[in-house]
């Protein structure tokens, strides 16, 4: 057997989603406006007690969000120059890019009899910036992962010599499966983006940067015995035994 250890710096370009943050800042900001019209008092007079819209320091006479947003969609009891409803919406441009960036590091096995890889470990460290629900970005790692994993191993379009594709189903066009991965080993760092509210940054694609050449590496490292330094993707097996026979 022969094993190798790749690793690979990922740096993606994304935008933070924050539109919908601004968004319901507006819906939030005409609720206390018409909760302050219904109460007779000032917008910045109103805080939330008891899951209730009141004047401060009288909770007793405060109105539910319900209750506000049925008076915002009968539209009777408005502030003058409010609009109907609590529909908002925004259009959000950051002042500049959000870059995510992490280390991926794949150790596997090749056999040298048939060429087949092994993963034995892969261990990811994603930097997203602010995470707001760690399960979704999690299973975007896995996902993408995943999908690196397959470009690098097993996919592949192939075209006869009439220009016919060969590997249109999937029972030509090898897909990875669960019992082909180990267990990822995952973790984080946290550097809040700067250029929107939320410090948020991409992950979506954070797997497939890394995984790719992160598992070309590793095999790379394998063959080097054999004087491989590079090999052309995807890695099927008969092509690394191919490569390993003849030295």
């Amino acid at each position: 057997m022969q094993y190798g250890i790749g690793t690979f710096g990922s740096r993606a370009t994304a935008v933070g989603g924050t539109a919908m943050v601004h968004a319901m800042g507006k819906v939030k900001d005409k609720v206390i406006n018409i909760a302050a019209h219904l109460l007779e008092s000032n917008p910045q007079d109103i805080v939330i007690e008891d899951n209730k819209y009141c004047v401060q320091g009288a909770p007793e006479s405060g109105l539910t969000l319900s209750e506000i947003a049925m008076v915002a969609h009968v539209g009777v009891q408005l502030p003058e120059g409010t609009d109907p409803g609590l529909a908002e919406s925004h259009f959000f441009e950051p002042p500049n890019f959000t870059y995510p960036f992490g280390t991926h590091i794949a150790v596997v096995e090749v056999d040298a009899d048939t060429g087949e890889v092994e993963m034995q470990r892969y261990i990811a460290v994603d930097d997203c910036g602010n995470i707001i629900n760690p399960l979704i970005v999690e299973g975007q790692v896995h996902g993408g992962i995943a999908q690196g994993v397959g470009q690098a191993l097993y996919e592949e379009a192939i075209y006869d010599e009439s220009g016919q594709m060969i590997t249109g189903s999937f029972m030509d066009y090898a897909l990875p499966k669960a019992h082909n991965f180990p267990r990822f080993e995952l973790a984080n760092t946290v550097t809040p983006s700067p250029v929107n509210p939320m410090g948020v940054k991409g992950v979506g694609e954070a797997g497939t940067i890394g995984s790719t050449p992160a598992i070309a590496n590793a095999v790379i490292d394998a063959l080097k015995p054999f004087g491989v330094r590079h090999i052309d993707l995807p890695l099927r097996p008969e092509k690394l035994w191919k490569l390993m026979q003849e030295t």
